[in-house]
């Protein structure tokens, strides 16, 4: 099987697969070393990375490029709105996406103005129906997403009309990041007809892999909790330094597993 079919096959399991998201080189082989059978971009970790709140297109599709070449695990773009707001161009980001080593991608319906933070309903689906167009050209699973629920827009009738909308589009995998709890959970799952991807740095972290398993969930995610969960220890351990104490230095992995990932 190509790198893109085992993609496609992973959201065809009975089972949900888990897709967690590495920001650089190191982080995907780490991954790639404890198992996991894809791996997902995050362009809040990129721009982290950088020092920065947002990361240009640029610097998006460079890492990808970076963590398609870093294992032989098939890699999902975070892509954020396409860095466009008409169609053509927004899904010349998917070309661009597979073009860097992408077998997966995502488009959102987030403008990226918080004045009015959500595109038209109409001009939504023309994006997603002109990305699907794109992704089904270059054999890429195209994921739609509905940002309503991060971005303030509490209308979860409006988020499922958009999920199906995207769906009958032509996306292959939905999304609607924000959802808390299992019975929101089972409302869009039940919505749709497509692979729904739940990402849990938003949701109840009580809810397990199981659960989400009889929900009927077919992908699940973690968005840059990891990236966060990363500077959240580089934080603590600079902050102990600098009351002079270093006991975070117990703790560390030995050099020759980490290295062992990196052989």
């Amino acid at each position: 099987m190509t790198t893109a079919e085992r993609f496609r096959a992973l959201h065809e399991r009975p089972e949900p697969f888990l897709l967690p998201n590495p920001w650089d080189a190191g982080t995907a082989r780490l991954l790639a070393g404890l198992g996991f059978d894809a791996l997902a971009t995050t362009s809040l970790g990129v721009a982290n990375a950088v020092g920065r709140t947002r990361a240009t297109r640029a610097e998006i599709l460079a890492n990808v490029r970076e963590i398609a070449e870093a294992t032989s695990l098939p890699v999902n773009a975070d892509l954020e709105n396409c860095f466009a707001d008409d169609p053509a161009e927004a899904a010349k980001m998917i070309d661009a996406a597979a073009d860097a080593g992408a077998v997966g991608a995502s488009i959102e319906d987030h403008t990226g103005d918080m004045r009015t933070p959500i595109y038209d309903f109409r001009l939504a689906v023309d994006r997603v129906r002109a990305a699907a167009e794109t992704a089904r050209a270059r054999s890429v699973v195209l994921t739609a997403r509905c940002e309503n629920l991060l971005l303030g827009v509490n209308d979860f009738g409006d988020t499922i009309r958009r999920l199906q909308a995207y769906e009958e589009a032509g996306a292959d995998v939905l999304y609607a990041p924000g959802l808390r709890t299992l019975a929101e959970i089972r409302a869009v799952v039940t919505s749709v007809g497509k692979p729904v991807n739940v990402v849990m740095g938003f949701a109840d972290p009580s809810i397990t892999l199981d659960q989400l398993a009889e929900v009927g969930v077919r992908r699940v995610s973690i968005g840059a909790a990891l990236s966060r969960l990363a500077l959240k220890s580089f934080m603590d351990g600079a902050r102990e330094m600098r009351a002079g104490r270093f006991g975070f230095v117990a703790g560390l992995p030995p050099v020759a597993e980490v290295q062992r990932f990196f052989g």
